[in-house]
């Protein structure tokens, strides 16, 4: 009996180390999702910036602003999210909740840019939802 429980212990923990890679694996992952939703927030914030007519100007809008000022700030956020999306490969607790953090930032911006690009906001809101799904939800390597 007893060496029953140590073969289940033994394959318990073989499961465990999988599924630290696979936890692992969200990070990447969501890591991969901020630099590609950072790449076009930032290609958003550069087309409103050239050219103003490439979005559609919204009437009665309460969260109205100039489109080049709205791409200044896609732009910037654009940036800062993708560096931020590149410092979780590295896997350091405070890339993490960086990464929350600009996230929920650019969800807020890309709510604030509904009006301008609906299926492009929405898509880029999924992203950024998912990406504090996977850090949130993921436990540190201390953990696993």
């Amino acid at each position: 009996m007893t060496g029953h429980v140590h073969g289940a212990r033994a394959g318990g923990a073989a499961r465990s180390s999988d599924t630290s890679g696979f936890v692992s694996g969200w990070v990447t992952f969501a890591g991969v999702m901020m630099v590609f939703g950072g790449l076009m927030t930032l290609f958003a914030g550069i087309a409103a910036i050239a050219n103003d007519e490439v979005f559609v100007n919204t009437r009665n809008y309460v969260f109205e602003y100039d489109l080049t000022g709205w791409g200044w700030i896609h732009l910037i956020l654009g940036v800062v999210i993708v560096l931020a999306g590149f410092a979780l490969f590295t896997g350091a607790l405070w890339a993490r909740a960086v990464g929350v953090l600009l996230a929920g930032l650019g969800a807020v911006a890309n709510f604030l840019w509904l009006p301008y690009a609906p299926v492009w906001a929405v898509a880029l809101i999924a992203i950024d939802v998912f990406v504090i799904w996977a850090l949130c939800t993921s436990p540190r390597h201390s953990e696993t």
